[in-house]
């Protein structure tokens, strides 16, 4: 999810878990497939084509036409392969033990090192990536790289970071644990300039939208079942935060390459706050043009909040801009 829930109570954990154990888990491969209806369906569980079913620069993602051979694949529909493993992001990991009601999904990351294909059958390797003590939490990094079936040729990687409320305090206070695989990836450190936004692009969605999301593996009964939200302390099923980034890429892709998938190398975000299906998001976005990067913050119309923030990384940007 995309942000701490509000439940009254927390729950202790049973056990203190055993950071060698965990960092030393090797999680079996997955192998899957998927086709164009997966990725036409994850494009509208986004918004793709939902303000103007002819919308001319969406149509691509959903649908084949003039001459197209396959339809573009968002580069976040990647984000959908973390649950083809286990039960999405919660892994069952030995020596790691938490309630998986108080599990927070706070940052992603993601890598794309080629044309996403439209139709594929692949293999994901997932690692632990970091694990940090943090007092009364404990946060855990997951690394899933995707490949190809049957070849090492890696499309693309993503890395989750996971906030587990109540599983913290497992080390010596006075040298706290830490481990990490990977260099930081900034996007804690994400600073926005006081100047006028270079863009900004609203985006209303459906009241059917976590639901419509889910059909792609966002199964959380947090963004569907009215009562599992109320018992969390929502007053509605939230939006999965993931699906928020789909609408945010969007903003930042229509606005800097025309919609054109192959022009994203990585992709950074931070989760801040709830949406409920219904509202309206408005991305705001800096470009920063020596580096071809641009930094977005989304927030809800109708009560304010950042929901999202980050960085979206391009290969090129039109020299238009």
């Amino acid at each position: 999810m995309a942000m701490a829930r509000s439940a009254s109570a927390m729950a202790s954990v049973v056990k203190a878990i055993d950071p060698a154990m965990i960092v030393s888990h090797k999680f079996p491969e997955v192998t899957f497939g998927y086709d164009e209806r997966d990725v036409a369906l994850y494009s509208l569980g986004v918004g793709a084509c939902s303000a103007d079913a002819e919308d001319e620069k969406e149509l691509q993602l959903v649908y084949q036409r003039n001459g197209q051979s396959s339809i573009k694949v968002l580069p976040t529909f990647v984000s959908s392969f973390i649950f083809k493993s286990g039960n999405g992001l919660r892994l069952d990991v030995p020596g790691l033990n938490y309630d998986p009601k108080f599990l927070l999904h706070v940052q992603h990351y993601i890598e794309i090192y080629g044309p996403i294909p439209s139709r594929a059958n692949v293999t994901n390797k997932i690692k632990i990536a970091g694990l940090h003590d943090r007092g009364k939490a404990a946060i855990l990094e997951l690394e899933t790289l995707t490949c190809l079936e049957g070849s090492d040729d890696v499309l693309c990687m993503n890395r989750s970071t996971i906030y587990l409320r109540g599983a913290g305090g497992f080390s010596n206070s006075s040298r706290p644990f830490t481990y990490a695989t990977y260099a930081d990836n900034e996007v804690s450190n994400v600073t926005f300039p006081d100047s006028t936004p270079c863009a900004v692009y609203e985006d209303h969605t459906q009241n059917s939208q976590a639901l419509l999301c889910s059909l792609s593996g966002h199964l959380d009964p947090l963004h569907s079942d009215p009562t599992f939200a109320h018992a969390t302390g929502f007053p509605h099923p939230i939006l999965p935060g993931l699906c928020t980034l789909g609408f945010a890429v969007r903003a930042v892709m229509r606005s800097f390459c025309s919609m054109e998938p192959a022009a994203v190398e990585r992709i950074s975000c931070r989760f801040l706050h709830q949406v409920y299906p219904g509202e309206t998001l408005v991305t705001e976005m800096w470009l920063q043009g020596q580096s071809r990067r641009v930094y977005y913050r989304t927030k809800v119309k109708e009560r304010g909040p950042a929901v999202l923030s980050g960085y979206v990384q391009l290969k090129h940007v039109p020299s238009s801009l």
